[in-house]
């Protein structure tokens, strides 16, 4: 066991030296690591035939100068093994995250601040609280004001256009009314010269059948032929109707 663990810190030793190379240095760290195995069985034969548990009582010097990697139980490297390409990586983990905090734990942090219920104690909060909440109240009644002053101003154009479309439809025509009218305003422009028909002047509806009477007459010189006029004409005498009397 004692030849073992000379054999063990002479290649420690070496194996501090980066210059030896890397292939040189994963040799002697390979080597390292069989001599640790064999030690270990030598302290587990001398346990067994009844002499002292040396991984219990022994020193642990020698082991605690390498590292061993996570997930690879037994295997360690010593020296300048550690900064290998590859094998620095595998101890440039990621911390574990911290332990999460209970309830308890959490609730030892919370205290009045926490609530705010001292915000106001220092007298500065209050002041500016006022201030914004003024410039909150103005912005808001300035925007009522020019909403209500909208809505009134298209409340008032809607009911002008309703008078002015009732206006239109107000004006009705009346021969009674006009007749009184014009003569009222004949006694206001009395100034004016006044101007006397003195010729019959036919009424609306005898203006509408003459009308008529002329579009049949058009009708008939274009349709009938002569035969049918003198029938027609023959017919009128008979009746005692005469052109004359239609018109």
């Amino acid at each position: 066991r004692m030849q073992i663990i000379r054999e063990i810190a002479r290649k420690v030793a070496q194996i501090q030296n980066a210059g030896l190379g890397e292939f040189r240095i994963r040799d002697l760290n390979d080597e390292i690591n069989k001599l640790l195995r064999e030690k270990g069985h030598w302290e587990t034969q001398i346990r067994d035939l009844g002499g002292p548990d040396y991984a219990r009582v022994g020193p642990r010097m020698l082991d605690h100068e390498g590292k061993e990697v996570p997930g690879n139980r037994g295997y360690k490297y010593f020296g300048a093994a550690k900064e290998l390409p590859g094998v620095r990586e595998l101890f440039e983990q990621e911390p574990p995250p911290p332990p999460r905090k209970t309830r308890g734990e959490l609730m030892k942090d919370i205290d009045a601040d926490y609530y705010g219920y001292r915000d106001d104690d220092d007298g500065v909060l209050l002041p500016i609280e006022a201030r914004e909440e003024k410039k909150a109240i103005q912005a808001a009644v300035s925007e009522w004001k020019t909403k209500k002053l909208t809505t009134l101003n298209n409340e008032t154009e809607e009911k002008m256009e309703e008078e002015e479309e009732e206006n239109i439809y107000s004006v009705t025509l009346d021969d009674s009314s006009s007749g009184e009218d014009d003569d009222k305003d004949g006694e206001r422009d009395s100034g004016q010269p006044r101007f006397i028909a003195h010729v019959p002047v036919p009424s609306q509806r005898e203006v509408e059948q003459a009308l008529l009477q002329r579009k049949k007459q058009e009708l008939l010189n274009r349709y009938a032929s002569d035969t049918v006029v003198s029938q027609a004409e023959e017919a009128k005498e008979l009746l005692g109707v005469s052109s004359s009397s239609t018109t």
